[in-house]
């Protein structure tokens, strides 16, 4: 994600930061380097214009701190701008009717289906009831793949093959809603190749029989410039009232999201962030604006871990580890939980510094080895892995499918962390008996 303007950014800042006091020339020199670098990320050339003259004017009439170095208030200069840039704060849906209609519309191939399907299961982990409809009568195969995702999920998809008009399917979606007590409809709408009449005509029908409250154009991020001139053309004939940006995850240069709002005003509302049909995030341009500069995402870390680990989950490991009694069984609990959270790559960029770290890459196949050995145990062993000679471990190697190294160096780095607890645990009881409590 961003991973060349990320770099080429955090390198025009080292300099900056690098300065005990910053002159005209030095925040002229960096806001050239700051310049080429969102034009190679394909950002729109008008935004960026605009982007570099409104930073210059406040870097350069900015009273410096005195708690901070001159080239980190630049730094915050440009963070500040780079949130205004992508619409200073998030944008919620507007669900307030019952149902709420939300429209999926874009071109061919930009992800509507799936991304229907990962909006469909976020909002249910908000304690909504959504239904999926396929409005592409023309095309089987995508009514199929809506069916499909739909049944991963275990979300109910809304069909009807005997009916061609996509607006009397979209109309008809609405009395099954009511039946079956749904909150929240999906319309997963026609796509073409490029912006045609017939597609805009269907389109404006749907939206004139069902009055949607979220009309959302579905683009895809790694199309760059091309992304902002289509949600140009589909805002100007449909009004849109937001986007969801898809596939943020690959080789984007970061264009689309830097560009969208500037240019259409309309706000990105989420941004797909992987394949799986969990990977959809809702857009913060403050938490966006931190991961391109390389300050990590503490928050969104947060949120995915309290998606995954419950109050009463929190509160056993806790005692776990403040009584030392962690064991192997644990711990293949805690990495599929980790697993469920996304890559471990995407995972450490959250974290503050790492972003910055060239050349960062984890090994997610480890985590599968660990897994398939751990499971090679039996209940007895995980739990008590101290029982766990020569004879055994040779055992679990064969049915993992892996060396007897890599069983020690799973056990000796399972022991490594008990002890980094206990010590963790020792100082915290230490600092309290300090504090008095």
């Amino acid at each position: 994600m961003f991973e060349g303007l990320s770099t080429r950014l955090q390198g025009v800042f080292k300099k900056l930061t690098g300065y005990g006091k910053l002159t005209e020339k030095n925040i002229a020199d960096a806001m050239r380097e700051v310049r080429l670098a969102l034009l190679e990320a394909d950002v729109n050339f008008r935004v960026v214009k605009d982007f570099i003259q409104t930073v210059k004017e406040k870097a350069v009439g900015a009273e410096i701190l005195k708690s901070i170095k001159p080239g980190q208030q630049i730094v915050k200069v440009v963070h500040d701008e780079m949130v205004r840039l992508m619409g200073g704060s998030s944008q919620k849906l507007d669900l307030s009717a019952s149902p709420s209609v939300i429209a999926l519309v874009g071109l061919q191939g930009s992800g509507k289906t799936t991304t229907a399907g990962k909006l469909a299961s976020h909002l249910r982990k908000k304690g909504r009831h959504p239904l999926l409809v396929a409005c592409d009568p023309k095309r089987p195969a995508a009514i199929e793949q809506l069916r499909v995702v739909g049944k991963q999920l275990g979300i109910p998809v809304f069909a009807d093959e005997n009916e061609t008009d996509a607006v009397r399917i979209a109309a008809g979606s609405l009395k099954y809603a009511d039946e079956g007590h749904f909150d929240i409809i999906i319309l997963d709408t026609a796509g073409r190749l490029h912006v045609d009449n017939e597609l805009m005509g269907e389109l404006q029908g749907i939206k004139s029989s069902l009055n949607p409250q979220e009309i959302l154009l579905v683009a895809d991020a790694m199309t760059g410039q091309d992304a902002v001139n289509i949600a140009e053309k589909f805002d100007s004939l449909l009004q849109i009232d937001g986007t969801i940006l898809t596939k943020l995850d690959g080789d984007t240069r970061g264009g689309a999201a830097l560009s969208i709002r500037a240019v259409t005003g309309k706000p990105i509302k989420f941004v797909g962030v992987g394949e799986k049909l969990g990977d959809i995030e809702p857009f913060h341009p403050d938490r966006m604006a931190s991961r391109i500069l390389g300050m990590g995402d503490v928050l969104t870390l947060v949120e995915k871990v309290e998606e995954q680990v419950t109050d009463e989950q929190a509160k056993k490991l806790e005692e776990k580890i403040r009584k030392q009694t962690l064991n192997l069984e644990d711990y293949l609990g805690q990495l599929q939980q980790l697993k469920k959270m996304g890559s471990l790559d995407s995972l450490l960029k959250m974290m503050p510094g790492m972003g910055q770290l060239k050349g960062l890459q984890v090994d997610e196949s480890e985590l599968g080895k660990i897994e398939a050995i751990i499971r090679s145990m039996t209940p007895e062993e995980r739990r008590r892995p101290e029982i766990l000679n020569a004879s055994r471990r040779n055992r679990i190697a064969k049915g993992s499918g892996t060396p007897v190294q890599a069983v020690n160096k799973l056990l000796k780095g399972f022991e490594q962390a008990k002890k980094m607890m206990k010590n963790m645990s020792k100082m915290q009881k230490g600092m309290l008996k300090l504090g008095g409590f």
